[in-house]
């Protein structure tokens, strides 16, 4: 009998869908947005209620997708909130309301369903649902060009998807994800292998996630996205391009013996990543420079799963989460910000060889704390390619305000923060894979040190030989989207969207 926590986490996405009759027949603004806010509020309530019940029964249950749901429960509280208060006086509410709840109940039940036939509908119906929002301003031709380049992206993941489902359920004879996961097992075991139809349906899910998830050379689409009202860019980056991040999460297990999908991931993942955050210092458009965060961050998670380091994934994917929808729905205050930070004296420019004694310094410390974690807890060993991840992102804290003592005390005290957070991590997925091979972890290793020393000199000499031939490059984004975009002309062009007339309870 199932537990009443799944039961409950089973009943999110009807709460979102059942709302969508009383905003189809509301009269007036204000009766089309509140059964969504209640549906918000009641669905995270039941999540909050799931996990209470989870705690009491050992949390023996599926930790990952209650986790899941409580990050799109507090998510679409607040969006809805915003959207409220956003879209006031705007035409076509009761359309983009729609949309909304239809996006959230699809979502819903990607992270919930333990069906595999059931995830990839709802993971379809959900891209669906979103273009309708992403095409909210109908009148405005660019967010119709890039919501038809987003859509052809999807489509392309849906078919790879779809094909891969069909794989995994011959293979296994259910369509069930655990009892997959168990033939996986059984195989592995009996062969020490996968077979090939499991591997082919682990490189099909991988390029599926890669199409989703806005990684080179189909990414333009999510950096062009800023049409779209702000909350639709929140939910976007905080949310649904997530779940190629998720769908690697539920499928650990598989990925990490199939070495074509991990050297997959980490090369488009990898690169991506490198090629996007050196994009991101040349734009001066907050949004803009949101979406390349989020394009370099994705390529990142892609690459951590592809590497096995799937505690420091999900991590990754529950920072990235919260952090870019209060970027984006904070991204009104830039310009009293901006104004703020200018009163400050200017910090200067620190010079390449501090920089390269901050990575040094954090490598060192990185490596002294694995040393003693080996000895007084063994077993828990960090990989090599996680050590200079961490280094990388936290050696800037060494230089801080100057103060070596200051910057080694932050370092300091962010590890201890992560390191918390990964032995979290470690329990929600409760699971023991091998690491991937030595090769793609030195491929992982040399990348991110050779975006470090780029930065490093760029940000240490602005005007220097690298910076001048580098930045009209980086400026035009490396030219990658315009190849996909005359691409996606050539074979099937976008058609204009007629404005829809608002009608009776559209507008105030």
């Amino acid at each position: 009998m199932p537990s009443l926590s799944i039961s409950l986490l089973q009943l999110l996405p009807m709460i979102y869908a059942a709302a969508l009759l009383p905003v189809a027949l509301a009269r007036s603004v204000r009766a089309l947005w509140l059964p969504a806010r209640f549906a918000a509020v009641l669905a995270l309530l039941f999540v909050v209620m799931a996990g209470f019940e989870a705690a009491f029964d050992g949390l023996r249950n599926d930790r990952l997708g209650l986790l899941m749901t409580g990050l799109i429960g507090l998510l679409a509280m607040v969006i809805v909130e915003y959207s409220h208060r956003y879209l006031e006086g705007e035409a076509g509410q009761r359309r983009y309301v729609l949309s909304l709840l239809g996006t959230l109940a699809c979502v819903a039940t990607v992270v919930t369903s333990t069906d595999l036939y059931l995830l990839v509908g709802a993971w379809i119906l959900s891209s669906l649902c979103l273009h309708q929002l992403l095409t909210f301003y109908r009148d405005r031709p660019q967010a119709i060009v890039v919501a038809h380049k987003k859509f052809l992206a999807s489509r392309l993941a849906d078919i790879c998807m779809l094909i891969a489902t069909v794989l995994l359920v011959r293979a296994a004879g259910d369509s069930n994800i655990a009892v997959i996961l168990q033939v996986l097992d059984v195989r592995l075991q009996a062969d020490g292998q996968p077979g090939w139809d499991m591997q082919l349906a682990a490189l099909l899910l991988a390029m599926a996630v890669i199409l989703k998830s806005a990684q080179l050379p189909v990414h333009g689409w999510l950096i062009q996205v800023m049409e779209a009202p702000t909350p639709v860019s929140a939910l976007l980056h905080a949310g649904v391009v997530n779940l190629g991040g998720f769908l690697l999460l539920r499928f650990a297990p598989l990925f990490s013996v199939t070495v074509p999908a991990q050297t997959l991931l980490v090369v488009v993942g990898g690169l991506t990543a490198m090629l996007a955050a050196l994009v991101m210092m040349t734009r001066v458009s907050i949004k803009v420079r949101l979406a390349w965060s989020t394009c370099a961050q994705m390529g990142l998670m892609l690459l951590e799963c592809g590497l096995g380091l799937w505690e420091l994934a999900l991590v990754h994917l529950l920072a990235h989460s919260l952090y870019k929808a209060h970027a984006f729905l904070a991204a009104g205050e830039t310009v009293a910000h901006a104004r703020h930070h200018a009163l400050h004296p200017k910090v200067p420019v620190p010079a390449l060889s501090s920089l390269l004694v901050a990575i040094v310094l954090a490598g060192g410390v990185l490596i002294a704390l694995q040393a003693f974690v080996t000895n007084l807890l063994p077993g828990h060993q960090l990989p090599l390619v996680a050590l200079a991840i961490l280094a990388v992102g936290l050696a800037p804290w060494c230089l801080r305000r100057g103060q070596l003592g200051y910057g080694l005390l932050m370092f300091c005290l962010l590890l201890g923060t992560y390191l918390l957070w990964h032995e979290i991590a470690g329990w929600i997925l409760a699971q023991q894979l091998s690491p991937a091979p030595a090769a793609l972890t030195s491929f992982a290793v040399a990348l991110f040190l050779t975006l470090y020393l780029i930065q490093a000199q760029i940000l240490a000499n602005p005007a220097g030989g690298l910076a001048k031939r580098l930045y009209p490059l980086a400026f035009a984004g490396f030219s990658l989207d315009e190849h996909f975009t005359r691409l996606t002309f050539r074979v099937w062009p976008p058609r204009p969207l007629h404005p829809v007339a608002p009608t009776h309870g559209d507008r105030q």
